[in-house]
């Protein structure tokens, strides 16, 4: 039987959990070798076709349904300047025309905004309006409907169709399809999308105002704050008339974000499995018992004059402080994703920066935060990414696995994340592509059109030399030197936390917008706060979070985690 897979997998998992032996966390201590980005080639053996002879009364013969189906799609909006319509365009007609023919399905797409994404999904799927196929980076969001019945339990689904999905399998492959199956249940109401790529927040640093200040890289904590004050005190002759506008270190509103390659050295370089486990519900790093002295920290460059002194009163402040301050050559350093500062082309922060502040106005990126072991140490979990789901309300499972499948298979990945070649791109006679700027129908909202590729997030081509060689050409307008250089982590010391299995935690069910909240206020409160009343601040607002469904959280992981582990508190 069919259903054989699922058990199998399930009982395999148990008996990891069980069997495993606590080890030290020294084996990750030593420094990667390259970017996670190895990942762009994690392919299975090409799946065998499908066998199964269809009868003559089957609703489907040639992966292609008898009668039209009809399906609707999650797709964000990022409202995006000079961009498509999300749910009309270029590259979704290119799906809707290939999941016609192929299949016979016709797809329609639904817009939800990106920013607010949960919350609404949640109002959608409370409605019963939610699309067929769902998309969220939401996991708690999905138990928590699927406690109410309103999502489908995808393992009966995905075993009684398994051979139609051979694409699928080969790209997630079995460890992200069932990564959210329930140990206790069975349920797996998500399959994860593979995120491919992989490289950590990083920190930004100006390189040309380092030449012109002869400075070298800041290499430790002490040398980074020097560098700020560096450029704080020689204002006038990096800005100009514009001196008043020097923003040594940005930060905006979502602080914890900003702040991860920060928060990530203040942890202890031996916490357990367990405790990672137990503080990682929030992804900012809050529940964290170290990340008090790393806020303490930038409270005290708020004050000095360091930092953006703005930020907080601005609700769109990642919006305001691209457009107004970095594309204007203002900003000497931040964290952010490893390409960030390299996207979107002539619009994007460099080119415009460039525009402003000179052709040799760029970033580089530094490792300068180093943890109490001398590491410069990421922690970096399983290769998940967006949580795709059907609602209960789905009525075309089948059509929407085959969605799922069509997108996901190669040579329409590869349309999907390159464009069309003279357009998009072209290929180079080493077979690599380069990226072109566009504008008009055939742009592309998000990079690499992850909107559209919600199986997978990162460029992921047919092999890894292709993919690497392509990656660094993908930014245009970019020299290649600096996408090779930010998405080589060589020199951090990747610790790659294994997922814990443990089943379903209540108490994290429809916490994440209230929680969110109260976290990015927490952390903006206790960042301008007067250094006297740091303390006090950051105190009564982790009291309150924690009050607020916090401690509750951590109170359930560390129950299931014992439940399921005992006294181990090391999975490898």
């Amino acid at each position: 039987m069919k259903k054989k897979r699922v058990l199998s997998f399930l009982l395999a998992g148990l008996m990891t959990a069980t069997m495993l032996s606590g080890c030290s966390s020294n084996n990750t201590d030593s420094k990667s070798t390259g970017t996670e980005s190895t990942d762009s080639a994690a392919t299975v053996t090409e799946p065998a076709a499908s066998t199964t002879e269809p009868d003559e009364n089957a609703e489907i013969i040639d992966g292609r349904f008898v009668e039209t189906r009809k399906i609707t799609v999650e797709v964000y909006d990022r409202s995006n300047d000079g961009g498509s319509k999300p749910e009309d365009n270029f590259f979704t007609d290119y799906i809707k025309e290939g999941m016609l023919r192929d299949h016979n399905v016709e797809v329609t797409y639904q817009i939800v905004p990106r920013w607010t994404e949960t919350e609404v999904l949640n109002n959608l799927l409370a409605a019963g309006d939610a699309p067929d196929i769902c998309v969220t980076y939401s996991y708690p969001t999905v138990q928590a409907y699927a406690n109410m019945g309103g999502v489908t339990d995808l393992a009966p689904i995905i075993e009684e169709y398994w051979d139609y999905i051979p694409n699928l399998v080969n790209l997630l492959t079995e460890e992200n399809i069932y990564y959210d199956l329930d140990p206790n249940t069975g349920t797996l109401w998500a399959v994860e999308a593979r995120l491919f790529n992989r490289t950590p927040v990083v920190l930004f640093v100006r390189e040309d105002w380092l030449n012109k200040l002869g400075l070298s890289e800041p290499k430790t904590m002490e040398e980074f704050e020097a560098m700020l004050y560096a450029f704080k005190d020689n204002a006038e002759l990096l800005l100009g008339a514009d001196a008043d506008k020097m923003v040594p270190f940005s930060i905006t509103t979502d602080v914890g974000f900003r702040m991860m390659d920060i928060s990530e050295s203040y942890i202890p370089n031996d916490i357990t499995d367990k405790d990672y486990y137990i503080y990682s519900y929030d992804d900012r790093k809050l529940m964290f018992p170290s990340t008090k002295e790393a806020m303490r920290k930038l409270n005290e460059w708020y004050n000095a004059g360091l930092t953006w002194n703005d930020f907080a009163v601005h609700t769109d402040s990642g919006t305001v402080e691209g457009d107004t301050l970095i594309k204007a050559g203002y900003v000497g350093s931040l964290i952010q994703n490893s390409d960030q500062p390299y996207r979107n082309g002539d619009d994007g922060w460099t080119q415009s920066m460039m525009r402003m502040a000179g052709d040799d106005a760029a970033y580089i990126t530094v490792a300068a935060f180093e943890n109490e072991a001398g590491l410069y140490r990421k922690y970096m979990s399983s290769p998940v990414d967006r949580k795709v789901f059907f609602p209960a309300s789905n009525s075309e499972p089948l059509a929407s696995l085959l969605y799922l499948d069509w997108i996901s298979k190669q040579e329409n990945l590869t349309f999907l994340q390159t464009g069309e070649e003279g357009a998009n791109h072209e290929v180079l006679p080493d077979g690599a592509i380069q990226s072109i700027a566009v504008t008009g129908e055939k742009i592309m909202n998000s990079q690499y059109n992850i909107d559209y590729t919600i199986t997978c997030n990162g460029l992921h081509l047919e092999n890894e030399e292709l993919t690497l060689k392509s990656l660094a050409l993908g930014y245009s307008g970019i020299d290649a030197s600096y996408i090779e250089r930010s998405f080589d982590v060589s020199e951090y010391s990747i610790r790659n936390i294994p997922h814990a299995v443990v089943g379903e935690i209540e108490a994290e069910q429809g916490m994440d917008t209230v929680l969110k909240e109260k976290r990015d206020n927490l952390l903006a409160q206790a960042v301008v706060a007067s250094p006297d009343k740091f303390d006090s601040v950051w105190d009564a607002g982790m009291r309150d979070y924690l009050n607020s469904g916090g401690q509750a959280i951590i109170d359930e992981r560390t129950a299931a985690w014992e439940a399921a582990y005992g006294d181990k508190v090391m999975l490898d």
